[in-house]
């Protein structure tokens, strides 16, 4: 039995700041005695940070502005000295009306409450969607991001020197960024330094056919896999030898998969099995492997940032999504539940795991024909999927992006789609038969895309803005901010660095671009 390991996410334990209690009262104060202070915020915990300061974070949808507050009511001079003078002549002064305490109905300290409630439920909102000026960083520089990858231009590209070793299938940076690696077409993988531009290593003999993948399980650990139906583990600090083979396939085995949590690695190939392989109990002969699904014409398989989907396209047209997911729970054919509506509870009131949902993604211009998923990928925080999808008779071609509606729908769709099409453009549709593999930038806010000769750089809008801010009411087409035109064959991947303002490509005669701006 696999065992799940814990995790939980970091954060700072600084304390925010407070908010000033409205003073519209501050003359009855001192008649009924000190006002009572409005209910303190919940303080965060270790792992919380505090909310930002309205003056410095970025907009944020949603959020009402905490209210000015009211000038306090004053006597007016005169009139104090009126009533002075009619008490010194021995006329009885009126009596002082009764001054009350003000509760939550007074207007100006209700607003205040009810301000600092919104803001402080607003901050827990975007918290929770990890955004913020201290959850998320690279929120308030994404500008000057964008400007960077706006001012990339072709002539500022580094060829990496790859020989003669075939198509370039697949490119893949290491956590930390330090390393780049090359699955070629003529069983080769190549490391290379992305910042000095220097070649590292070639794995001559990597596998015995095609190297079509590459995952990272750590800053030194890596697996390859291979139409010779094998996966490898290698150690970057020992590349001369393999950690270990894996058999399991029968065919040729397209992508890998890695949960973090768990430490399981999950591979799919053309045979249409989906395995999982427990890399805790590793050794030189292997890890322990069990087969987790199968489907026909399976294309691609992917995780969610958080594990808890997975997603497999199909060369007939077909997404399956995997809600719930449990990696320790094989799943044999008919042993399944099936959603054929939205997703729903058990009686029990607990979500069935592993629950199937199948559905057709709606593509422009493929509404009267079938398509093939040849390309899939999840966005960093896991709010969309990207696909690329061509007609089966290879005259369109398009890139996709799919908003998950864990909810109630946006706009009326079909009850048994979960995903809702945002955004989408027509690709060029040069090199047809090859798989064309796109990404997204690490934050998110762009999608790099094979398109010929080159690649393109696409927004959700000219500002490069997250997807949840500008998620139209209907599809609308992805914005092109830059294109960038530097091989002499048609580009196969491409792949930004987790680290560094810099994005790799790959083409079909083996060639391999680096784009970052020159300072």
């Amino acid at each position: 039995m696999f065992t799940f390991g814990p995790g939980s996410p970091g954060g700072d334990g600084t304390a925010g700041t407070g908010t000033e209690e409205p003073a519209s009262h501050a003359g009855q104060a001192t008649a009924a005695g000190p006002l009572p202070s409005p209910p303190a915020p919940p303080q965060p915990g270790a792992d919380a940070a505090p909310p930002p300061s309205p003056s410095r974070s970025p907009r944020r949808p949603g959020v009402p502005s905490l209210p000015p507050a009211a000038h306090a009511r004053e006597l007016e001079p005169h009139a104090a000295l009126d009533s002075s003078a009619a008490s010194t002549q021995g006329e009885p002064s009126p009596p002082s009306p009764a001054r009350r305490r003000p509760g939550p109905d007074c207007r100006a300290g209700g607003r205040g409450r009810h301000g600092l409630g919104a803001r402080l439920f607003g901050w827990l909102r975007e918290r929770s969607l990890g955004r913020g000026l201290f959850v998320d960083p690279a929120r308030d520089n994404f500008r000057t991001m964008t400007n960077l990858y706006g001012s990339i231009h072709p002539a500022d590209s580094v060829y990496l020197s790859t020989r003669t070793h075939g198509a370039v299938f697949n490119l893949e940076y290491s956590p930390d960024g330090s390393v780049l690696t090359v699955a070629c077409e003529q069983t080769e993988v190549l490391l290379f330094d992305p910042i000095s531009s220097k070649h590292i290593k070639t794995l001559s003999e990597a596998h015995e056919d095609c190297v079509n993948n590459i995952r990272f399980l750590d800053n030194r650990l890596f697996a390859t896999c291979s139409d010779d139906t094998t996966i490898a583990l290698w150690d970057l600090r020992k590349l001369n030898t393999k950690v270990c083979t894996l058999h399991g396939h029968t065919s040729w085995v397209k992508n890998i998969e890695y949960d973090t949590n768990t430490r399981l690695l999950v591979t799919s190939g053309f045979d249409g099995n989906v395995i999982i392989w427990d890399t805790n109990r590793c050794t030189e002969d292997g890890c322990p492997h069990k087969k987790f699904f199968h489907t026909r014409f399976l294309m691609r398989m992917r995780l969610t940032p958080d594990c808890s989907k997975m997603l497999i396209s199909t060369s007939s047209g077909y997404l399956l999504i995997l809600h719930d997911l449990d990696l320790t729970k094989s799943l044999e054919v008919g042993s399944y539940p099936i959603l054929r509506a939205r997703r729903t509870t058990s009686s029990s009131g607990v979500s069935p795991r592993n629950s199937l949902e199948v559905l057709t993604p709606e593509v422009p211009g493929e509404r009267d024909r079938g398509n093939c998923i040849t390309s899939l990928q999840l966005h960093p925080k896991g709010w969309a999927t990207l696909l690329r999808c061509s007609s089966n008779t290879d005259d369109q071609e398009w890139t996709c992006v799919y908003e998950f509606q864990e909810g109630a729908p946006v706009r009326p769709v079909s009850p048994r789609c979960s995903l809702r099409l945002t955004h989408y453009i027509e690709e060029a549709n040069v090199g047809r038969g090859y798989i064309k593999e796109l990404c997204f930038s690490p934050d998110g806010r762009m999608i790099s895309s094979p398109h010929g000769y080159g690649i393109r750089l696409l927004g959700f809008d000219k500002q490069c803005s997250e997807l949840i801010d500008c998620l139209p009411k209907e599809a609308s087409p992805l914005r092109v901010i830059r294109s960038l035109y530097s091989h002499n064959d048609v580009v196969l991947t491409t792949k930004f660095s987790p680290t560094h303002c810099q994005i790799a490509s790959g083409c079909l005669s083996g060639r391999v671009s680096l784009y970052q701006p020159k300072f």
